[in-house]
């Protein structure tokens, strides 16, 4: 039986390079000779990656959401931006999938490796290959911490196969290609049916090796099938390289994960821009059959039905079409903070230097401000006893003391508002959200033509109260064209953070689940740096901050009204016939 190499799984992930130039590079990681863990099929493997902080040297997972035996077939692969004067130490940890649970330790452990970029990047044809071993300890999906390896059924000390590690730098190119196919006459695979074809693409690299980058969805019990329409950035298809060759497997799929090998053929990116022609009507060959057989004509035929491209928007694209962010600050003013007279608060407002709330405003939204053009921010606040007479905690407070217009000039003016505020409230609680995500939603709600986005800032120390009504708040508030950036200050446990999040688990409010993940969660003692450079530390934290924003951007585009103006995609001469 013949099949792709177990591929691991990891998503897009772009490191800071500040202003140190950068490389953005792809990993694409695959495995050979895993341990089966599984008696009755084949493992489900996936592939974590953990990358060690420059300033704090703490384990930092990169990955989306959490794979799942259904979608593990799919490819997935890794961006970084490389800064050649810094070694960058990354952790690779494969594991079996046996559940749908995003924690790992309900998984079996397969091994890990460790490397350095400049490692991958250095070998002969940036691809390297390394043995999988099982250590003592294997490290936390959530914290970076390290937990038992034994306990996820590994023997210390083993070899567990090999991992294969390639890179390749990035094209420029922005193009986005959708394409639909369908077969004829496929080659009968099942004793008791047809066969349950899907198709498996192939990049080929500057090595001659082959990496998958997309894989159709399975249709069953049939000969003649006609796959969905699907999108493929032309990056990860050729990156950028029309001529690259493209190859496509066909196979029958297996329950037991042993898929029959049907056939293949191979195309090329400007062939595929033909679009439906004889062109691109391609004869699938089983190449060991044609040896074996004289009167051996195909196993079928494939034909692309449709072919359409278009480039996509970036961030800057907006901007300049003319799309307002609104950007709104929430501060968690609950007595959990701690007392702000005294030095232990999260509060505290020192003469020398400028407190984690402060320091995670400033750097947030010394950015964002220069994409508003009236540069009046409306700064709230929640869990506070208000002057003078401490009445209950209003639950989204201005901090400028004007509850008509809680607006204020510039991020300087936020910070004047919010040192008045700490001189004059009372910290008290509860830590609701659910009212400042509604009060921000309204806002947005408003003004739905693609004109306008908004950008809600919430620092907290990480004990929420009202989680379930923020559930709620952000499942209704997703369908609308704003995003939610939370930063975690202190030492606590952010599992209700991470949750809102919605990087593993798509969260949903009385079974109804959210359209679209909305909320991005940073814990700002990563970005603390030892050494005092608070200016990289800082940019590293609205970097990371502020890296969805663009994609959620994208979404509001699918919004009525006007949008940007796509970038033109440039003409591919085809060649003659």
């Amino acid at each position: 039986m013949r099949q792709p190499e177990d591929m691991a799984s990891l998503s897009e992930f772009d490191s800071l390079a500040g202003s140190i130039p950068a490389t953005k590079v792809e990993i694409t990681v695959s495995c050979r000779n895993l341990l089966d863990k599984d008696m009755f099929s084949k493992s489900d493997p996936l592939c974590v990656m953990y990358t060690q902080g420059m300033e704090n040297k703490q384990w930092r997972e990169v990955g989306g959401p959490f794979p799942t035996p259904e979608t593990l077939p799919f490819p997935h692969r890794l961006s970084v931006c490389l800064t050649l004067e810094t070694s960058h130490l990354m952790c690779f940890e494969v594991y079996d999938v046996d559940s749908k649970s995003p924690d790992l330790s309900k998984h079996d452990f397969l091994g890990q490796a460790f490397c350095t970029l400049g490692e991958i990047v250095g070998s002969p044809g940036s691809r390297l290959e390394k043995p999988l071993t099982i250590g003592a300890f294997s490290l936390n999906s959530r914290t970076g911490k390290p937990m038992p390896a034994v306990s996820n059924g590994g023997v210390p000390g083993k070899k567990c196969g090999t991992i294969i590690l390639s890179a390749e730098e990035l094209s420029n190119c922005r193009d986005v290609a959708t394409m639909q196919f369908c077969a004829n006459k496929l080659d009968k695979k099942d004793f008791f049916g047809k066969s349950d074809p899907f198709l498996v693409f192939y990049r080929s690299n500057e090595d001659g090796t082959f990496t998958i980058c997309h894989k159709t969805e399975v249709m069953k019990n049939t000969l003649n099938p006609v796959w969905q329409t699907f999108s493929i950035p032309v990056r990860a298809l050729c990156n950028g390289d029309y001529d690259r060759t493209i190859k496509v497997e066909v196979y029958d799929w297996d329950r037991d994960g042993s898929h029959d090998f049907i056939g293949e053929f191979t195309t090329s990116y400007r062939e595929l821009a033909r679009g439906q022609s004889q062109f691109n009507i391609y004869e699938v060959v089983n190449p060991k059959k044609k040896m074996k057989k004289k009167k051996y004509v195909n196993s079928g035929t494939v034909t692309l039905l449709s072919f359409a491209v278009e480039s996509e928007c970036t961030f800057l694209d907006y901007i300049k079409g003319g799309t307002q962010i609104n950007f709104t600050v929430a501060i968690d003013f609950t007595a959990s903070n701690g007392n702000p007279s005294q030095s232990t608060s999260l509060h505290y407002m020192s003469p020398y230097q400028l407190n984690a709330y402060a320091l995670a405003l400033t750097a947030v939204g010394e950015i964002i401000q220069h994409y508003d053009s009236d540069k009046m921010f409306p700064a709230l606040g929640f869990g506070a006893k208000l002057p003078p007479d401490g009445r209950p905690p209003y639950p989204r407070c201005p901090q400028n003391g004007n509850q008509e217009n809680p607006s204020c000039c510039g991020i300087d003016g936020i910070l004047e508002a919010y040192h008045h505020s700490l001189r004059t409230v009372q910290l008290y609680g509860p830590t609701n959200f659910a009212p400042v995500v509604t009060h921000v939603a309204r806002t947005a709600a408003a003004v739905q033509d693609g004109s306008q986005y908004s950008v809600l800032l919430i620092i907290t120390d990480g004990v929420i109260s009202d989680m379930a009504q923020t559930k709620e708040a952000i499942v209704n508030a997703a369908k609308l064209p704003m995003s939610i950036i939370i930063i975690g200050v202190g030492q606590a446990e952010f599992d209700a953070m991470v949750e809102l999040d919605g990087d593993d688990v798509r969260i949903s409010s009385r079974g109804k689940l959210a359209e679209r993940d909305i909320v991005q969660f940073v814990p700002f003692r990563d970005y603390v740096d030892r050494t005092g450079n608070h200016v990289l530390s800082m940019a590293r934290l609205a970097r990371d901050v502020l890296a969805e924003i663009p994609d959620h951007l994208s979404w509001a585009s699918l919004l009525p009204g006007p949008r940007p103006s796509p970038p033109p995609v440039p003409s591919i001469p085809t060649p003659g016939p």
